[in-house]
């Protein structure tokens, strides 16, 4: 069966103005009935945020700790390892010292007891 009232354009406009007028106004219902949820949402998401933001300052504190801690170990590790190689140094130094003079000693030998035959051979030739 066709619809025999007549929708001319005026009817069609007037029935549009209702219907948005009445979903605005079952929106604003529904936003004043959920006002005490939404607040109570938005500051549980606030309590959220700022408890992650201090989980977040926390673990910052600890790597900063951490990383500090490292570093001296580090440092410690470092003079370890200098003094060592320095300790080192200085005994091959020590030991190259002491072979040289060795070396001078021998030499210094070598040339007394030289000496020393030249010397016996001479009072031998007079």
């Amino acid at each position: 069966m066709r619809n025999l009232r007549n929708n001319d354009v005026a009817d069609r406009r007037t029935a549009a103005a209702d219907a948005k007028a009445t979903l605005l106004n079952r929106y604003r219902a529904a936003k004043e009935s959920s006002e005490p949820t939404r607040l109570a949402r938005q500051a549980e998401r606030v309590s959220l945020v700022e408890a992650r933001e201090a989980r977040q300052a926390k673990r910052n504190h600890l790597k900063l700790e951490e990383r500090m801690r490292l570093d001296v170990i580090a440092a410690e590790e470092r003079a370890a390892a200098e003094a060592a190689a320095t300790a080192e140094r200085e005994a091959r130094e020590k030991a190259e010292n002491a072979r040289i003079a060795r070396v001078v000693e021998d030499e210094a030998a070598r040339k007394a007891e030289r000496d020393r035959r030249y010397a016996a051979r001479k009072a031998r030739q007079r």
